[in-house]
């Protein structure tokens, strides 16, 4: 069963450009790794491209982050296990989420990769394209209605 939080498929040919991109960034760039960080990274609107594992138990960990990347218009994709997010970048355990920060040589495999997957993540853009249009209501409603004065109506009716 598909976990809530993986929005779209990745092919094998995108995970394996993947993971180059990532060990490009890890040794050009600059990248963060855990849950927390990456999140930190996210909200601070720092990184540039977020990688998450499909095999996060429990998915509550990491359900919030592709809502936080696609509220903020950052780029994120999916790999199949842990253990291939963390020898992507050199580690010996197991890495849920990897924020790439600074693309360094890896920002031309990155913009392939990112191509590739809005092409296949439909999901992802209809909620794109109705926030702007719940955005107008709510600020519609929240901003005060300005009551006119009778002086005001009679410089409006000359």
């Amino acid at each position: 069963m598909a976990k809530a939080y993986v929005n779209f498929s990745v092919s094998g040919e995108v995970v394996a450009k993947t993971v180059e991109a990532l060990q490009l960034a890890k040794q050009n760039g600059s990248i963060r790794k855990g849950v927390n960080e990456v999140t930190k990274s996210v909200e601070r609107s720092l990184a540039t491209f977020v990688v998450l594992a499909e095999d996060v138990e429990p998915e509550e960990v990491v359900m919030h982050i592709p809502k936080l990347c696609e509220q903020k218009k950052i780029a994120y994709s999916f790999v199949p296990t842990k253990e291939e997010l963390g020898k992507a970048i050199g580690l010996t355990v197991p890495c849920a989420a990897i924020s790439v920060e600074n693309q360094g040589s890896a920002s031309s495999a990155i913009k392939e990769i990112v191509s590739k997957i809005t092409g296949k993540s439909q999901k992802a853009e209809p909620a794109q394209q109705q926030a702007p249009a719940q955005e107008k209501k709510i600020k519609e409603k929240a901003a005060p209605q300005k009551k006119e004065s009778p002086k005001e109506k009679e410089t409006k009716q000359q």
